[in-house]
Parts: C-alpha cells; structure tokens; sequence
C-alpha cells in the first residue's frame, strides 16, 4: 500500500465519522406530523379562523422538526460522545436516545469493533543498510470513546501514520536476516511500541501481523545463490561423512578374513562369480590371483554354466 493511498483511506474514514445517524424514525415521525398539520389545515378551511389554521400548522411542523433532530438511535456497536454547548456531557447509545437541538451535538459516533488498518514502510533501510518494502496489519478496538474523541483530532489518522512510523523504527533497528526469519518478534515489538502510543487515546493494540517483506531482485538473486552454495556445500560433507562410516565398515569386515585365507579365497571367488554371470561382462584379475585362488577352474565352470543356459528366444 503506498502513502497516496492510505491517505485517502484516512480521510474516508475522517468524513464518515461526523455524520448525524438521523434515525429513520424520526424522519418518519416527522412526515406523519405533517401530514397531521395538513389534514387539520384541510378540514378546519372555513370553520376556524386562519389565525387558528396557522398556529395549528406550526405548532404540528414544530413538533415535527422536534422529533426529526432531537430523536437518535446508535447502533448496538456504537458510542455517541454529546456536547452541550460545547462541553462534554456523556455517551449516549446503544439504541434509541436524545438530545436537544440546538443545544446538544452528536459531534462522533465511535466504533467499538475491531478495526483492521493496512500500513507499509517503502524502501526503508535495515540495520545493514538493506532497503526493503514491509506490508503489515495492524488490529485495533476503541476501548475508551470519550478519549478516542477528546484527546485526539482523528484517531483513525493517528494511529495509522503512529503504526508507519513505529515500523520503520523497527526495521532501522534489525537487520535483514532478523526480519526475514524473526517475524513473530517484530509482531510483537511492533505490538508493544504502538499500543504505548494510543493508549493515552482510547485505543488497543490486539495485534499486528507482518503480510510481506519485498528485497530488491539483485539482492534476491545473490541470496538464492549464496543457498544453493550452501546446499552444495552440506552435501559434499554429507558424503564425506557417508565414505567416512563405510570404509569403517570395510575396516571392521576384513578383521573377519585376517586369520583365515579360506573364507577369504570363497569371498573372492563369490565376488567373482557374481561379475561373470552376467552376460557380456568382462572381468580382469591379476594372474597371481588366478594361481593362488584356483581362478582358472572356476572361470572354466562359470563359462561352462553361461553355455548350458537355455537361449532367449
């Protein structure tokens, strides 16, 4: 979200929050007074004097217009603050209530809803001058209306520019690897910092969630590389680790055949048996082996084994 853009939802927000709730009661009540006066205007031509029709026209219209700015209903999340020539007199609402014209404003009407507010911090330095773009959301509730109207001049405004402000701060004080991996701190960093700030009006922090973190591509790229190094790396030790353990299971199989040529010879001679079934393979020895082995004779035996076996059709 960028700076143009919660600008205009502050001031969106700023426009709604003086508006009077006129009940549609009242606005009914209003026009069946009329109706009352013009009916009696009607009916009394010619029996009563004018001076009488017209008093009856007024007094009926003033009751109206009474009825019509004095009547208010406040929805059953709503806090109305009423100034009584300028001075603070009290909450009104829920529900149905009044005020005198004239005298008494309904000057805001307080939302007691948890409020979700988007803020961004764009292309802000990290501690080791990284720029990076940050979306976070911020949840909020009013818990006090008459503070949220009196102590400051549009709370909605405040707290969105307290919660940009509050985020740079943070990001100026981690570095990029804390913020990419400590999201949950920088929530509750973020949580803390903003909540002292509009506590004095009115209003608590619940929450605040970081949505995305945005890292120039250059340096994205790098870090992609500087992974996959990484990877390659650890898996290179792996191996080496792996080749580790199995020459030290071959060290301890050959103590088996130290003391005994035998079992050596019948391990080799199966080793070898195993390479020339197959067919086409090709097996090279030293000629010391084949005399101290008997190699020949069995070479002769695997051969004559290959010749006998039935031909694939």
């Amino acid at each position: 979200m960028n700076t143009k853009f919660l600008k205009s939802a502050i001031e969106k927000k700023a426009a709604k929050k003086d508006d009077q709730h006129i009940a549609p009661v009242a606005g009914a009540l209003f026009g069946v007074f009329l109706v009352i006066a013009t009916l009696g205007a009607i009916m009394g031509d010619g029996r009563y004097p004018d001076a009488v029709l017209g008093a009856w026209v007024l007094g009926w219209t003033f009751i109206g217009i009474y009825f019509l700015f004095a009547m208010k209903v406040a929805s059953q999340w709503e806090k109305v603050v009423v100034l009584r020539l300028g001075k603070f007199t009290g909450l009104k609402g829920p529900g149905l209530f009044w005020i005198i014209p004239i005298i008494d404003t309904a000057v805001m009407w307080i939302d007691h809803r948890v409020a979700v507010t988007s803020f961004s911090a764009e292309k802000t330095l990290t501690k080791d001058t990284v720029p990076v773009d940050v979306d976070a959301v911020l949840f909020w509730v009013v818990w006090d209306a008459e503070k949220a109207a009196l102590e400051v001049t549009d709370y909605n405004s405040a707290i969105s520019w307290a919660a940009q402000t509050a985020l740079r701060e943070i990001i100026g004080q981690m570095s990029l690897a804390d913020i990419l991996i400590g999201r949950a701190k920088m929530d509750d960093d973020l949580q803390k910092i903003i909540d002292e700030r509009t506590t004095p009006w009115g209003v608590t922090v619940q929450s605040v969630e970081i949505r995305d973190v945005i890292i120039p591509p250059d340096l994205e790229n790098a870090m992609s590389r500087q992974a996959q190094a990484e990877r390659e790396r650890q898996s290179r030790v792996i191996l080496g680790e792996s080749e580790q353990q199995i020459a030290a299971s071959f060290a301890e199989a050959s103590k088996a055949y130290v003391n005994n040529p035998t079992a050596l010879h019948l391990r080799a001679m199966n080793m070898l048996f195993e390479g020339l079934k197959e067919k086409g393979a090709l097996v090279i020895v030293p000629s010391s082996a084949v005399d101290s082995m008997n190699l020949g004779g069995m070479s002769g035996m695997v051969s004559l084994a290959q010749n006998n076996l039935p031909k694939e059709k």
